[in-house]
């Protein structure tokens, strides 16, 4: 009788919940596939550069609010899981994970230096047989031009074989910290091998985890399939944010216009305007898929306009701002704004490329005096283009009264909108979160 070959054995442990998973990452991404893994009956080894997040683990303390207290105490007290900074530990897994970012460089162009750093560790220390997936959004191409020649060892190191020695496949994050209803469990997994063998083993690894397994036909078809999903929303956030200064110059509320539109039951679906983009997916990722379309001599103009449209949204904020207060006699110089949540989006405490750090470097810049409250962001965190040296000040009648303008950024569940709408004297509402309620005495203004 035949011995099974590696990718059967493999598939089998996986199937069984035999297996080993190291998730390299412990982020956005990364932590919420430990739990997924971890939930599912593996063992988990979860590896992070940065010890402090590893320190908190092995504490059984929450650095990522929006999963809960519960999730940290459950891994630090499991014997289950491992949180490590020593990429050593990492050679007794049977698959591991590479949830690594992948931001812009100056010129938006793809800075892949953490996918080729984490896949260079990960060769120096991956167990014979063992599967690799890259979940950090790309451009197609990434995983089998950048990836697999590291984990073959074309960069000095020993041969390895692809389909023998290591399997390899792209399986795209589609994390949303906050959504409700939804976690990486429930959300339905793409999963594309490099090869057909490779592909097997990934959707047998991630089938065993999350409800729902789409294996696509390659590693290049699931990571064009994120940027669509991405670039979609991009464009569609892009075209009501382009209209929303349009239809403010005729007269008219869009987001009426977007609601009104709404009832239609189908051949819409609803986009809604805002400050600016936030998060990782939509203001990088279409860039992506821009700068490798020029290899092959395309231009994605779709693209590149939705980006010119929702990068000038903060300035819009500001400059709405500026010609409210202008409105009732006061100048945006020596002017006190306070900004209503910097989080990218609402209920939770993420500011990856949030705009209100453009928004309130921009007001600062105009000579405005700024302050900010956010219930989920105590301190304004460093960011990769912005220090801004400030603490989350308290939300109050007095605090509102004093505010010559209000800026609202986030629109979190957790801050009393009634008693804006009541104490506030002028509020830039670039969220809606006004509309409609009762005993608002401010004067609302939309951006």
């Amino acid at each position: 009788m035949a011995r099974p070959d590696h990718a059967s054995r493999l598939i089998a442990k996986f199937t069984h919940r035999r297996a080993t998973v190291g998730v390299v990452g412990l982020g956005y991404v990364g932590l919420p596939l430990v739990r997924a893994m971890h939930q599912a009956g593996f063992r988990v080894i979860g590896y992070d550069v940065d010890e402090k997040k590893v320190a908190a683990l092995r504490a059984g303390k929450a650095y990522l609010k929006h999963l809960g207290r519960e999730l940290v105490k459950e891994l630090a007290s499991s014997g289950r899981f491992t949180a490590t900074s020593d990429p050593r530990v990492l050679r007794e897994c049977d698959a591991v994970c590479l949830c690594v970012p992948t931001p812009l460089g100056a010129h938006r162009e793809p800075d892949l230096s953490f996918v080729v750093e984490s896949s260079r560790m990960v060769a120096g220390v991956l167990k014979k047989g063992a599967l690799v997936s890259l979940e950090s959004t790309s451009y197609p191409g990434t995983t089998r031009e950048v990836c697999l020649p590291i984990l073959e060892g074309k960069e000095g190191g020993r041969a390895r074989r692809l389909g023998t020695d290591f399997f390899l496949a792209f399986s795209p994050e589609r994390e949303d910290p906050g959504r409700k209803g939804f976690e990486t469990r429930t959300i339905p997994r793409l999963v594309g091998g490099v090869d057909d063998r490779s592909g097997e083993v990934a959707e047998a690894l991630y089938s065993a985890a999350v409800e729902t397994v789409h294996r696509v036909g390659s590693a290049e078809v699931a990571e064009a399939a994120k940027l669509l999903e991405n670039i979609y929303r991009a464009v569609n956030i892009a075209l009501v944010n382009e209209l929303k200064p349009v239809l403010t110059d005729m007269g008219i509320d869009i987001w009426q216009v977007i609601r009104a539109a709404s009832t239609k039951p189908f051949g819409f679906h609803p986009f809604y305007p805002g400050p600016g983009l936030g998060g990782h997916c939509i203001p990088i990722d279409p860039y992506y898929l821009s700068y490798k379309a020029r290899e092959f001599g395309h231009s994605t103009r779709f693209i590149e306009l939705a980006g010119e449209i929702n990068h000038a949204m903060p300035r819009y904020v500001v400059e709405r701002a500026a010609a409210a207060l202008n409105d009732r006699g006061r100048a945006l110089r020596g002017a006190n704004i306070l900004v209503l949540g910097i989080a990218y989006k609402a209920d939770v405490d993420d500011i990856r490329e949030t705009p209100a750090a453009e928004i309130i470097a921009l007001l600062a810049e105009r000579g405005a005096r700024v302050s900010y409250h956010d219930p989920h962001v105590p301190t304004f965190p460093t960011m990769r283009k912005y220090d801004i040296p400030l603490k989350s000040c308290p939300l109050t009648p007095r605090v509102l009264r004093a505010a010559d303008a209000v800026v609202v950024v986030t629109a979190h569940q957790a801050i009393d909108w009634a008693m804006v709408g009541r104490e506030a004297r002028l509020v830039v509402d670039t969220r809606d979160v006004l509309a409609g309620r009762k005993r608002t005495r401010a004067v609302v203004v939309k951006a």
